[in-house]
């Protein structure tokens, strides 16, 4: 091993070690006071054309003493010595400028008041000097920062071993910012190819030596392969949804790697790093523009009021718990079964500065909605006006598999706390139901149907019901997309029901916004749809979310089609056949036109579910919910059977 080689590593090695350390701030706040102090001195020396006998350095010790304090005092209320010297830039520099050019005024100042009261201080003060030692104190501190900088990406340059070329989507401030902190990044070596910009007056133009091109240019195969192409940065601060999304699917489709530069709240001392620039997520390829909502509209029936929402700790529970916390209401009662998820929400309400303020209005209890007596206690201790109810089961191959469970808590649980509202005389009853109720292929989905139709039959009585069905909720408990993040990072392989299945769906605090719009607007007995934009093939957001990676399918991971589960179907729907909509005046929210029920069939259909929960034939108790609910015709299920008896009876 030659020297330069041991010398080399060994460099590398100190690289390693200290990448992730900083140097502490006093640190370069004693350097800079070493250098104003020293600094003086040598200005002198530099004014006296270094005829070093004439020096008084009593005198100019004195002097610099004096003038470091009052540096040490500038530094200080600018901060001057809070950057990170590795990553020293503009903004540094202008932060040592203005904290060395307030210290000379101040000097200069002080001088030219001993002068005009021809103090004989002022006389043994070198005005030159001073000049002079401004310039160079300014000149040592940059210049040892720069050396600093230049020796540590130097030695850290020697380290990169991967090679990207970039394309970053965005010419204008944030663009040439993501630029410098891709040419700061310690481990990969990155290239800019182009800037890509639609404004037509930047196009053809160069910035910091870089071509600035039209997208319809760079996004083709040809110019991708021609200049090897590896990534897209997205640069552009609040761009919308819907203009990302067909960036990203666009750069996908090309095989380039996509990231995106944060919003700058979220820059680091308002700094951006590589390492902050992210991969875009899938679920930022779902969203849609934001839902424009009538807050007070909202607001006018919850503030003040005593609100209980059954299932909190869920998905949509917990998001409706964060937006009707900020409503203010008069007391929120948060009832789950889950200990734990429940605990998982009060500490998040606890630890959380928005919601933080709101905390002393939160009431946690740990209940099931199958107890009646237990219910019958809650409401009368906390007598609700409003009801959100989204407990339920959801699962739909576990609810194939337990048609008891989901009968005793979607249907029965529903009509306790239903009756419940009734009798206590709550205002407004909203029902948190799915598009499985629809045309029901499995249990679960007919269950929610079934749950859907008692409420309704109430709806005439003083509390106002009313149902909200939506699709698939992003990041929900036993979401895909959870799951396929999970299968990606341990390798693979991603593994999907069926290639053709689609799916809608929407974000929680969307769904959730939704539903409270829907019971503002609600007079009982409606079930609201929500608008849920296009449908989505579960196979191509599989697809999406391996490119998403940085993976390429079927060489980095495989994608794996295991067969429909039990009860699920290709397609979900949002209406039946024999049901339309109408419009309200929020343009996402539209009402059902749905079939009504006669209460005695109703009831009379409950007595008969009621005797065969007692016996618990599960197959007694699913051909009694498609009897209920006609359109429930099973799917991949071993309830088919139920089906062709009913076609040959």
């Amino acid at each position: 091993m030659n020297l330069f080689t041991a010398k080399e590593m060994w460099l590398r090695s100190i690289i390693k070690q200290y990448s992730q350390r900083f140097v502490p701030s006093w640190y370069i706040f004693a350097f800079d006071m070493l250098v104003v102090f020293s600094s003086l001195f040598i200005a002198y020396a530099v004014r006296l054309n270094f005829y070093l006998h004439q020096l008084d350095f009593s005198s100019i010790a004195i002097q610099a003493i004096i003038i470091t304090y009052i540096y040490a005092v500038s530094f200080v209320i600018f901060r001057s010595y809070s950057g990170i010297i590795r990553h020293t830039g503009f903004t540094d520099a202008l932060k040592i400028l203005q904290a060395n050019g307030t210290a000379f005024i101040v000097i200069a100042a002080a001088i030219f008041g001993l002068r005009f009261a021809n103090s004989s201080l002022a006389k043994e003060i070198s005005f030159g000097a001073l000049v002079i030692h401004f310039l160079l104190a300014y000149f040592f501190m940059m210049g040892a920062r720069i050396i600093v900088k230049t020796t540590y990406h130097f030695i850290a340059g020697s380290r990169k071993k991967e090679f990207k070329k970039v394309l970053i989507f965005g010419a204008g401030a944030s663009g040439i910012l993501t630029r410098n902190a891709l040419m700061q990044d310690i481990y990969i070596s990155y290239s800019v190819n182009a800037f890509v910009d639609e404004n037509q007056g930047k196009i053809g133009k160069m910035l910091e030596g870089i071509r600035i091109l039209p997208p319809e240019q760079v996004f083709t195969k040809e110019y991708i392969d021609k200049h090897e192409i590896d990534q897209l940065i997205i640069s552009i601060q609040n761009l919308c949804p819907e203009k990302q999304r067909t960036i990203v699917e666009e750069a996908l489709d090309l095989d380039l790697e996509v990231k995106v530069v944060p919003s700058i709240d979220k820059w680091i001392n308002g700094q951006l790093s590589s390492e902050q620039i992210r991969k875009v997520n899938i679920e930022e390829l779902l969203q849609r523009d934001p839902i424009k909502m009538d807050s007070s509209n909202v607001s006018k029936y919850i503030f003040g009021k005593s609100v209980l929402i059954t299932g909190a700790a869920g998905s949509i529970g917990s998001g409706l718990v964060r937006q009707v916390l900020a409503y203010r209401p008069a007391k929120l009662i948060l009832l789950d079964q889950a200990e734990s998820a429940l605990y998982d929400i009060q500490t998040e309400i606890s630890n959380s500065n928005e919601l933080n303020k709101y905390s002393h209005l939160a009431e946690y209890v740990i209940a099931s909605i199958k107890d009646k007596f237990r219910m019958q206690q809650i409401f009368e201790t906390y007598k609700p006006d409003i009801i959100f109810h989204a407990a339920a089961y959801k699962h739909v191959p576990l609810m194939e598999n337990n048609p008891y469970e989901a009968l005793l808590v979607n249907v029965f649980g529903t009509r306790t706390i239903a009756d419940m509202a009734v009798k206590h005389k709550v205002k407004k009853f909203v029902m948190i139901s799915t598009d499985k109720a629809v045309n029901p292929t499995n249990v679960m989905g007919a269950s929610k149907r079934i749950a859907e139709i008692y409420t309704q039959s109430l709806s005439n009585g003083n509390t106002q019901f009313i149902t909200t069905r939506f699709g698939n909720v992003l990041d929900s408990n036993g979401s895909v997309v959870p799951l396929f993040r999970k299968q990606i990072e341990k390798g693979g392989p991603v593994t999907v029901t069926h290639k053709e299945i689609t799916r809608y769906f929407m974000t929680i605090p969307e769904a959730c916004n939704l539903v409270l719009e829907a019971g503002a607007m609600g007079q009982g007995g409606e079930i609201f749809v929500f608008d849920m934009g296009r449908p989505v093939k579960i196979y191509d957001m599989a697809c999406k979310m391996i490119k998403l990676s940085g993976l390429e399918i079927g060489k980095d991971i495989q994608i794996k089609e295991i067969g429909l589960r039990p009860g699920e179907k290709l397609y979900e729907e949002l209406l039946n056949n024999e049901e339309n909509t109408l419009p309200t005046y929020h343009p996402k929210i539209l009402r059902a036109k749905v079939r009504e029920y006669d209460k005695s069939v109703i009831q009379r259909n409950f007595d008969d579910l009621t005797h065969l929960i007692i016996e618990a034939n599960v197959f007694e108790l699913v051909a009694k919910m498609k009897e209920i609910v006609p359109e429930f015709v099973s799917n991949n299920s071993i309830y088919d059977v139920l089906d062709k008896q009913k076609v040959s009876g």
